[in-house]
């Protein structure tokens, strides 16, 4: 049974009309829905940007980094999100951008060990949505798997990342496939959070509040002052995490709030499904979805905080590297961090096979004061979120 794809111009005017502009990501496959779409008479008005990522040496300088996987829910959103902040960056408001991201694994010159498999992600302001669909192997011709990965993703850009699944007969499939999609659609507050209307959002389990003295299970709010902070991207959260956690409970007197940035300086934003990932990890303790990329941004959001950090990102507060090469203005930050916060605990990490210990001699003076050194014989774990991230199934 061949494979058709939707018509262009229908599903230009649709998006048209409902006032939408995407940006287009493919990579490994479905290629094919951009000429389809482009050589149609409007597509401008539609289609922004439209990305081909083949090396994965480009795809990690797209993400900011290697990849788990390059065929996978995670990579597609991550490469979702990044098309729809690339649609925002070009003029559209949030609510109106659409970002659609393909990625696939499809029939080469050689044998594959892992499965055939598409993985379209659409991300909008409203909702998260994945469509993954695993193919037969060896059932298909690589031109055949093209067309596949190409009609997916025009269905799911038809869609807009709404629908529950795509419409009948869009996607030709054969006996025992069948597209799965998985579908997060995000409470106010977080839409808020990414659209950049919002600075913090706390969801409860712990003791904090807000400075209006509100507490609830998702406050869309100020922290009050004074807290202890963690920060981190807790991509997982472990055992050294909570370690830490106490020791910096009894140091501070006081409980601990989690903090984790849904934006970054060199990454995509997080995007709702992953946001809900990290956040389950929490059940029971206080944590805050922010968009502080940066630690001055953080200082901002809590005022007089106490801040819990490994030796690297203390290492980083002080360096030139981090403020455009310039050191005047890394003195400034110092400076201001010295000002602004009630201090910082900071603890020892493996890094790379070698132990970094808190170099407490080595601290600029304005922060001296403010800082208090966990001791290796106080705290030694060597444990790391990137060594418990096992890679998924082998892309090739």
């Amino acid at each position: 049974m061949s494979q058709s794809l939707t018509d262009p111009l229908a599903l230009l005017r649709s998006l048209e009309q409902a006032g939408l502009h995407a940006v287009i990501v493919v990579t490994g496959g479905g290629s094919q829905a951009i000429p389809h779409l482009l050589s149609t008479p409007g597509a401008s008005a539609v289609v922004l940007e439209c990305l081909v990522p083949y090396a994965r040496e480009a795809i990690d300088r797209l993400l900011g980094g290697p990849q788990e996987s390059y065929c996978s829910s995670r990579t597609a959103r991550r490469l979702a999100v990044l098309a729809w902040q690339r649609a925002c960056g070009l003029g559209t408001p949030p609510a109106a951008a659409i970002g659609v991201a393909v990625t696939a694994s499809l029939r080469t010159r050689f044998p594959k060990r892992g499965p055939h498999r598409i993985v379209v992600a659409v991300q909008r302001l409203g909702a998260t949505t994945v469509a993954t669909v695993v193919l037969h192997k060896d059932a298909r011709s690589r031109a055949e798997e093209e067309q596949v990965a190409a009609a997916l993703l025009l269905e799911q850009l038809s869609s807009g990342g709404q629908s529950a699944g795509p419409r009948s007969g869009s996607v030709v499939l054969l006996d025992g496939e069948h597209v799965e999609i998985e579908h997060c659609s995000p409470p106010l507050a977080w839409q808020e959070l990414l659209a950049g209307t919002r600075s913090a959002v706390h969801l409860g389990g712990g003791s904090s509040a807000t400075r209006s003295g509100t507490e609830s299970s998702q406050v869309a709010g100020d922290p009050a002052a004074g807290l202890l902070v963690f920060p981190g991207s807790f991509d997982p959260f472990h055992e050294g995490h909570r370690q830490m956690a106490l020791i910096a409970q009894e140091v501070a007197k006081r409980p601990i709030d989690y903090e984790l940035s849904v934006v970054n300086v060199d990454k995509p934003a997080l995007d709702y499904m992953e946001i809900q990932s990290r956040a389950a990890q929490f059940a029971g303790r206080s944590l805050w979805l922010t968009r502080a990329a940066t630690f001055v941004e953080k200082l901002d959001i809590f005022p007089e905080g106490i801040f819990v950090m490994g030796a690297d990102t203390f290492t980083r507060l002080a360096d030139p590297h981090y403020y455009g090469g310039s050191g005047e203005a890394a003195d400034r930050a110092v400076q201001r961090i010295a000002r602004q916060s009630r201090g910082m605990i900071v603890f020892g990490r493996e890094r790379n096979g070698v132990f970094e210990a808190p170099a407490c001699g080595d601290i600029p003076p304005p922060l001296r004061e403010v800082t208090h050194c966990v001791s290796e014989q106080k705290f030694r774990m060597d444990i790391s979120s990137t060594s418990l991230r096992s890679p998924t199934a082998a892309d090739d």
